[in-house]
């Protein structure tokens, strides 16, 4: 049996509001039957609508206290990084032990996360973050990220339009017409796209910036007016269709494309990202300043450090008048959907990366490669050490 002798670990996420859960019912019983041994923390699942009874009938063991969960297993499998846990006085990387393996969105490339990494590596802990599974067939049915995109794209939008103070809509009243809100998407891979569609179902004048070719193409697709970044096309697109990092100068020309539709835009939803790197800065003080009072930001990106030079994770505040949101965990929200998607976007993940109930660290595998952050007590991913060595933390 595949995971015959292997103890897979479901602690209680203990970030603020978020209440997804990296196991349900359905895929600890898929375990189960593949002969692990599941051990589930009591309540993890209460905020996604499972009942710790539920992962009993599904072959769980359930424990009231989340220190033996990481002790007796050795696999942990979370949805968010290792945080400082409240209840025990302790971080939870405390908690793990050299060795242990660790499946999460660690997004070790953001500066916040810096410090967290930097103790698993001391720690000895084998750590694999779900931000960096590379964009190949092989991979989709792994790729938390983009099923977690689709949940913050659409999101964001409802939380932006919450927030500002006018209609989205064109608005046809008895003292005239209202104008609708203009939107703004930077960044329109799959959470970009998936805040084009959800802003124009909402009547908004939406407009979309990317600076790959096709990614433009899609949210015109979708409606969206593009704006010109005047980025070629051999430095905009990396490997798998993602986008590339661009130096300083470049990313200045891209700001400076973005000012006048930033001005003029009543929501700006950023998702723009660099798989394994830290997100570029692509709204500027100045830029954000250079809005009405009243037009909102919502930083999708904040994982991976944002893309608005104001945005702080975990943090929704003003700033002259314009909100910023850094909200951490968008798809934290929405529980019931993105849990069913991401949950069995990690059992996916642990099937390719478990053999014979053995922690199988093939480096030829693509995708074991690109998600390996420690190993060994050495931190060995790439884009974590260049985010690193470039604020002289190593």
């Amino acid at each position: 049996m595949k995971y015959q002798g292997l103890k897979i670990g479901v602690p209680k996420e203990i970030l603020a509001g978020e209440r997804r859960v990296a196991a349900t019912p359905e895929t600890v019983s898929q375990f189960v039957k593949g002969g692990a041994q599941v051990l589930v923390e009591a309540g993890a699942g209460l905020g996604s609508f499972f009942g710790d009874e539920a992962y009993r009938e599904a072959g769980a063991e359930v424990l009231a206290d989340v220190r033996e969960v990481y002790a007796r297993a050795d696999l942990i499998l979370k949805v968010k990084e290792p945080q400082f846990h409240e209840g025990l006085q302790m971080h939870e990387t405390e908690l793990l032990r050299p060795g242990q393996v660790l499946i999460t969105f660690l997004h070790p490339a953001s500066p916040g996360n810096h410090k967290m990494v930097k103790a698993l590596a001391e720690r000895g802990v084998v750590s694999l973050t779900l931000d960096s599974i590379p964009r190949i067939s092989r991979a989709q049915a792994m790729d938390a990220l983009t099923s977690m995109s689709t949940v913050a794209g659409y999101k964001a939008v409802l939380m932006a339009a919450n927030r500002i103070p006018k209609f989205l809509p064109l608005m046809g009243t008895a003292v005239g017409m209202i104008q609708p809100a203009q939107v703004l998407v930077i960044g329109t891979g799959v959470a970009g796209l998936q805040a084009i569609a959800t802003a124009k179902r909402l009547g908004a004048m939406v407009y979309a910036a990317d600076i790959r070719p096709d990614a433009r193409e899609q949210a015109k697709s979708l409606g969206a007016r593009l704006v010109d970044l005047g980025i070629p096309e051999e430095l905009a697109v990396g490997s798998g269709g993602y986008a590339r990092h661009l130096d300083s100068q470049w990313l200045e020309k891209e700001r400076e494309a973005l000012r006048p539709v930033v001005a003029g835009s009543d929501i700006v939803i950023t998702s723009a990202l660099v798989p394994g790197k830290e997100a570029p800065i692509l709204l500027t003080k100045e830029m954000v300043e250079s809005m009405r009072p009243g037009s909102c930001i919502v930083d999708i990106s904040i994982d991976q450090g944002g893309n608005c030079a104001l945005s702080e994770g975990g943090v929704v505040k003003e700033h002259r008048g314009v909100i910023v949101d850094g909200t951490k965990n968008i798809p934290g929200t929405m529980p019931t959907s993105s849990t069913a998607m991401f949950s069995k976007n990690v059992f996916n993940f642990v099937e390719n990366l478990v053999a014979d109930g053995k922690l199988n660290l093939n480096l030829e595998d693509e995708i074991i490669r690109a998600t390996l952050v420690t190993k060994d007590g050495q931190i060995v991913h790439e884009g974590t050490l260049e985010s690193m060595r470039a604020r002289g933390v190593i």
